[in-house]
């Protein structure tokens, strides 16, 4: 059977874009680490509105791919669908049976996750994998979906907050396929149950986010691990990645091409040092776009691919951490190399 590739990417970014002006708080004393270029937040992001339903990001990142495949003969062919959305539009029902409507596609696999986080590209690339292993199915479109930003950290209550001002919103795409022109090497995965209380929804009055109350929602880690979470953070990714290139034979210097999620500069940084990479070669868009969660990857490379920072043959490894370090994930590929 062929070897699952990446064919293509998408991205769509909402509208409206933020300035830091927006989160500045009149009442609070000045931050004299706010100027430092390690804690400086992001130039702009962008913040989905109203009517940017979940569904309707995929779409739109997907449909320009979408209409590239179809130049073939045979169509833009989807047999899986795989979506996570970090702020789901409703509690009962995922978003792929939207998207799918929406695009005009009806997978026979549509699998929405709500775990894995940060790291859920890399997972879905795996997951898809195994879905395709009998060769039953031959090809997937996995979207990721950040939309916080514009929901629940524009909150006026808790923008006013340090973390408020670093994410963006944005969704990224990503079509697979057996024989897909970017082999995928491999995927390493690392999921830390223990971790998983660690991280969690907060709100004003203690309430549970689905019982009456008034007050705003914002996420909130477990109090007095700040510094537990952190190490964990500044660990998991080059662990993850070493791992990877250990299993296909190569160490950290073969990377071409780095792209991982952005939480902060601070983790990025520590990041490509502790794998022994310049920052040209480890690609972000956070001071743009802000921290994506786990869209920041193929958004990244979906705009890496566009801009020609990408060559035919090079090594474009991927990793990230989701939540507090509950998991972990690492995937790699060649590419355009089939």
């Amino acid at each position: 059977m062929a070897q699952l590739g990446i064919t293509d990417f998408g991205s769509w970014l909402p509208e409206r874009v933020v300035e830091p002006d927006f989160f500045l708080d009149e009442d609070a004393p000045p931050d004299p680490m706010a100027a430092l270029p390690l804690f400086k937040v992001p130039r702009t992001r962008h913040h989905v509105g109203p009517g940017d339903t979940a569904a309707e990001m995929i779409a739109r990142a997907a449909r320009p791919v979408l209409e590239r495949l179809g130049d073939r003969p045979e169509g833009p062919r989807v047999d899986v669908l795989l979506t996570n959305v970090l702020l789901p539009d409703e509690p009962f029902m995922g978003v792929g049976a939207q998207a799918a409507h929406r695009l005009g596609i009806d997978p026979e696999w549509v699998v929405d996750l709500h775990n894995t986080g940060c790291a859920s590209f890399m997972y879905m690339i795996s997951l898809a994998q195994k879905i395709m292993a009998d060769g039953a199915a031959r090809t997937a479109l996995i979207a990721n979906v950040q939309n916080t930003a514009g929901r629940m950290f524009a909150q006026p209550g808790v923008r006013k907050k340090g973390h408020a001002a670093v994410p963006g919103d944005g969704c990224g795409v990503a079509y697979l396929e057996l024989g897909g022109r970017s082999p995928v090497l491999g995927v390493v995965t690392r999921s830390i149950p223990a971790y998983a209380d660690d991280l969690g929804i907060a709100t004003e009055d203690g309430r549970r986010y689905w019982e009456p109350g008034e007050g705003e929602m914002d996420i909130a880690f477990a109090e007095g691990k700040t510094s537990e979470i952190l190490q964990r953070g500044n660990s998991l990714v080059p662990e993850l990645v070493n791992e990877l290139m250990a299993e296909l034979g190569e160490s950290a210097s073969a990377i071409d091409v780095l792209v991982t999620n952005q939480p902060n500069r601070i983790f990025l940084k520590n990041w490509r040092e502790a794998l022994g990479l310049d920052a040209k070669h480890h690609l972000d868009t956070f001071d743009a776009l802000g921290n994506l969660y786990g869209a920041a990857v193929p958004i990244t490379l979906d705009r890496a691919a566009r801009a020609g920072e990408l060559r035919d043959g090079d090594l474009v490894a991927m990793s990230g951490f989701a939540h507090a370090g509950d998991f972990a994930a690492a995937a790699a590929v060649r590419w355009n190399a089939a």
